[in-house]
C-alpha cells in the first residue's frame, strides 16, 4: 500500500445497508477501521467516519474553539450529540445506530466516499443529487476557493 492510500481515504463505493442497520466498509477502508471508526452526523446530511486518531485530532482543534461562540457550541453539540464509536465485525460491516440511519436517511442502497481523513456514508439517491448539484460549481472552481492549490 503506498503512503497516499495509507494516509487518505478516497474513492467511491456503493455497499448496501442491511436489515440490521449494518453497512459492509469497503474492503479498501477496512485495514486503517479495522480497530474501530467513530461515526457521527456530517454536514449535508451524510455520515462522517473517523478513525480513532483522526477523530482525537479533530477534537483537540474543535477544543481550542471558544466556548462563547454560539454557532461553534451548536456545531460540537450536533456532531458530539450523535456519536457512536463501533468496530467492525469479522466481515467488515459496522453498525450505523438508528439516530444516524435517520439523520442520513439511510435505506438500503449507500455510498460511502473518501474524504481524505474521514468517510462520508450517503443515501445513494441524495449522494446523487449532491454530486449533481455541485458538477457545475465543481468546474467553475476558482484560486479563491483554494488559494494555492490550483
Amino acid at each position: 500500500m503506498s503512503p497516499v492510500e495509507f494516509s487518505s481515504f478516497f474513492g467511491t463505493f456503493t455497499p448496501r445497508l442491511d436489515d440490521k442497520g449494518r453497512l459492509f466498509l469497503p474492503a479498501k477502508f477496512r485495514p486503517r477501521l479495522e480497530q474501530g471508526v467513530i461515526l457521527t452526523r456530517g454536514q449535508e446530511n451524510c455520515i462522517y467516519g473517523w478513525t480513532p486518531e483522526s477523530f482525537s485530532a479533530f477534537t483537540d482543534r474543535v477544543r481550542d474553539t471558544p466556548f462563547t461562540n454560539k454557532e461553534a457550541r451548536n456545531f460540537v453539540r450536533m456532531l458530539y450529540s450523535g456519536a457512536s464509536s463501533e468496530t467492525p465485525d469479522k466481515q467488515g460491516r459496522v453498525s450505523v445506530p438508528p439516530v444516524l440511519r435517520d439523520w442520513a436517511q439511510l435505506d438500503k442502497e449507500c455510498v460511502v466516499v473518501g474524504a481524505m481523513d474521514r468517510i462520508e456514508i450517503w443515501d445513494a439517491s441524495r449522494w446523487n443529487d449532491f454530486q449533481t448539484a455541485q458538477e457545475q460549481p465543481f468546474a467553475d472552481m476558482s484560486e479563491e476557493v483554494m488559494p494555492g492549490i490550483f
